[in-house]
């Protein structure tokens, strides 16, 4: 075994999984070392929580090599289950069960030792803030800390690898920053973490990112390496009023390649900054629109992942309609 696949929690190459003749994930690679939280992203049905499920010995693949934990994860599916959490966006919580409840439950699935489910338990309550709500019925329970007892029963055996996918689906703002301070204290002690998410200000959390899109990898590295290394064109952030009504006036400057809403305002993908800006601004004012703001920024990750998208969609294009 080469020295560095001992630094690897989980090692893919060419993973497919068919279902009948739909491909849902095609020939997918990628490592994820120790220790590290890599984010998993990509729209709904771009084969994130199928990937997921063949990591966590679930699903079995239709093609291609993986390990996780270094088990295979055809052959040494029970290995991979035992040193794995996994937690869905549904939390799979008995609601009718109190927390301290729940935890026991999940100690028993996880065959912890009777003389470590107490400090076991213990952890948990501690590391999710549950002191005051122990003894409540889990369904009362806000989404946010349903959440964080969804998390620590995933951990309740000290798995070295732990999946998550959405997991903060649903829940408030405050309380997807609380969870994501849970992933950090994970990381620091060593725990890998393999998290799905469509928030784009979570993936700037990630050491590494992936972006999966109709089944394949389209985009792999840093948060600052994507935003840097594969946005080639220029973004325009453009605010004025009616900003929806300005889109298609927008996209008629020479130039532009992509507009889409961001926050109050547009965000305008375009070959050249400078030019681009220049007749945008001037498009808006001869329209009558007022107040007009155009400026050159720097993309963010999702401006990068529209553009990766939206080049991936016309590249297949052609493709499409031939088959037709």
């Amino acid at each position: 075994m080469d020295a560095r696949d001992t630094d690897k929690a989980v090692a893919v190459r060419d993973l497919e999984r068919r279902f009948g003749s739909f491909v849902a994930v095609n020939h997918v690679s990628f490592d994820v070392m120790k220790g590290e939280i890599f984010g998993f992203l990509g729209p709904n049905g771009a084969g994130k929580s199928t990937t997921i499920r063949m990591l966590c010995g679930i699903l079995a693949p239709t093609a291609g090599t993986g390990t996780v934990a270094g088990f295979d994860i055809r052959d040494q599916t029970e290995q991979i289950k035992s040193h794995i959490g996994y937690m869905s966006q549904k939390f799979s919580l008995y609601e009718d069960l109190t927390v301290e409840e729940n935890i026991d439950f999940y100690s028993g699935i996880y065959r912890i030792p009777p003389d470590k489910k107490r400090e076991r338990k213990e952890w948990v309550i501690e590391m999710a803030g549950l002191h005051e709500h122990r003894r409540l019925r889990t369904g009362i329970l806000s989404g946010g800390w349903k959440q964080r007892l969804a998390l620590g029963c995933a951990i309740l055996h000290e798995p070295p690898i732990v999946f998550l996918d959405e997991p903060t689906s649903g829940v408030d703002p405050l309380s997807r920053r609380q969870f994501w301070d849970l992933i950090y204290e994970l990381s620091g002690r060593g725990v890998t973490v393999f998290v799905t998410t469509h928030y784009m200000d979570e993936a700037e959390y990630c050491d590494r990112l992936g972006l999966i899109y109709r089944g394949e990898l389209i985009a792999l590295g840093t948060p600052g390496a994507l935003k840097t290394e594969l946005m080639r064109e220029d973004v325009l952030s453009v605010l004025c009023e009616h900003p929806q009504d300005a889109m298609p006036e927008i996209e008629q400057v020479a130039g532009v390649k992509e507009v889409a809403l961001f926050g109050r305002g547009l965000h305008a993908v375009v070959e050249d900054g400078a030019s681009a800006a220049v007749g945008v601004r001037s498009r808006l004012v001869e329209r009558g629109y007022q107040a007009v703001q155009v400026e050159q920024i720097a993309p963010s990750l999702e401006d990068v992942f529209v553009s990766l998208i939206e080049a991936r969609d016309r590249l297949e294009q052609p493709q499409r309609e031939v088959r037709r």
